[in-house]
């Protein structure tokens, strides 16, 4: 029961990793753009250095963008590093690819960490690119080095839809 188990899993993330292939230039390209951050309201705790969006967030550098009903921005003393943590109904992050599709990554809660090129989304969590797409519990996408690993929850697994070539693609 457990081979089984793994070779379906493999076979997910491997087909997924496909689907999102582009992303990797243009996450790089993206992390170079200025950060924009609108929001209905705001809040600070600067001792421990914490940033809270609320009403209607959305953050764009580049051509990404993460849209959430609160998004808490996370920064690290001694690190040139922060952390964005986004909550909704759902929260979305969109990002365009070098190719001029389109990826999109919406859940519950979407964690994006930009120095180590991971997104996390947690809690009904979907992928969705060019027609195709992955659902689960959980979702983990390493932008640098385009690997996914997706999980199902205790009741369900993942679920994989991939969108057939049309004979256009092929030439």
């Amino acid at each position: 029961m457990y081979k089984p188990f793994t070779k379906k899993r493999l076979a997910s993330v491997l087909v997924t990793a496909l689907l999102a292939a582009p992303l990797a230039q243009a996450a790089k390209i993206d992390l170079e753009k200025e950060i924009l951050i609108k929001a209905g309201r705001t809040a600070g705790d600067l001792k421990n250095k914490i940033a809270t969006y609320l009403d209607n967030v959305v953050i764009s550098q580049g051509s990404l963008s993460i849209k959430a009903d609160l998004v808490q921005v996370h920064s690290f003393e001694n690190k040139d590093a922060e952390t964005y943590v986004a909550k909704g109904e759902p929260a979305v992050f969109e990002q365009l690819l070098e190719d001029g599709s389109k990826i999109q990554l919406q859940a519950d809660e979407i964690r994006y960490e930009p120095n180590t090129y991971t997104i996390t989304i947690t809690g009904n969590a979907l992928l969705s690119q060019a027609g195709s797409e992955v659902r689960g519990s959980k979702i983990v996408y390493n932008t640098l080095t385009e690997q996914l690993e997706a999980e199902g929850g205790s009741d369900s697994g993942v679920t994989t839809i991939l969108k057939p070539k049309s004979k256009g693609d092929n030439e």
